[in-house]
């Protein structure tokens, strides 16, 4: 296939993705219910920006203007950011139902790099049109609060993760999550592949990758999970549940 025939497929691939707030399945997780026909109708006209970023691409970089906020139509993203030694840090990883870009909200400046980890898909929503449409919708005003709730709710619960638990804690607390919020996604909660490198999940649970591949292997030897290559099954999740103990 010449560059000309795949730019070609590519927007194709772009004009179909058509698929509007009122039919998304996944706009319980993104934007919470409560809408009425016609409020739908407005949120259908403000997310009309549909797009692919592909695999090791940027969807935004530090520092980079707060334009819009992004919802995760399919796909996996991290962000993350850079130490004064030009060391990465992953910051968080994100999936299909996810809303991105909130970090931006008060700085009006992205203040970490989001790259897609696969050919993902996301639906881009100005911020400054939702802002304004928000002011005569009180739900939608209600649901951004609630997202940003979340957000906040979730960034507490990772900073206790890694404060307080030892290394194989953080692990079984990281797929045991994981699970969950593919179940929530219709997918299986046993068996996933994990889209980040071991490395890149090591930065994220403040662990060296020689410790992330040890504690794989000894949960893969007693029997709580099987690994080929990056599927993970969870063989027994209520013993990576005890591992947790009262912090499950």
């Amino acid at each position: 296939m010449n560059m000309t025939e795949s730019i070609l497929k590519e927007r194709n691939v772009l004009n179909q993705l058509k698929v509007v707030c009122s039919l998304c399945s996944l706009r319980e997780l993104c934007l919470p219910i409560g809408f009425g026909p016609d409020e739908l109708q407005q949120l259908d006209a403000l997310t009309g920006s549909k797009r692919l970023v592909k695999r090791g691409e940027h969807l935004y970089r530090t520092g980079s203007e707060f334009t819009a906020i992004y919802a995760i139509r399919g796909g996996f993203f991290k962000t993350s950011v850079l130490h004064d030694d030009g060391r990465e840090h992953v910051t968080g990883f994100h999936m299909m139902g996810d809303i991105m870009g909130l970090d931006a909200i008060s700085t009006e400046a992205h203040v970490c790099d989001a790259v897609a980890l696969e050919t993902s898909e996301i639906c881009e929503i100005p911020f400054e049109k939702l802002s304004d449409l928000s002011m005569i919708m009180p739900v939608l005003h209600q649901n951004l609060h609630k997202i940003m709730s979340r957000e906040i709710a979730f960034d507490h619960e990772i900073m206790l993760m890694l404060g307080k638990m030892r290394a194989e804690e953080r692990l079984a607390a990281f797929l045991l999550n994981l699970s969950q919020r593919f179940s929530a996604r219709g997918y299986s909660a046993a068996s996933f592949q994990l889209r980040m490198t071991r490395e890149e999940l090591g930065s994220y649970l403040g662990l060296k990758l020689e410790t992330v591949s040890r504690i794989f292997s000894r949960f893969q030897e007693e029997g709580l999970i099987g690994v080929q290559k990056k599927l993970i099954e969870l063989k027994d999740t209520d013993g990576l549940r005890r591992l947790l103990g009262g912090l499950a």
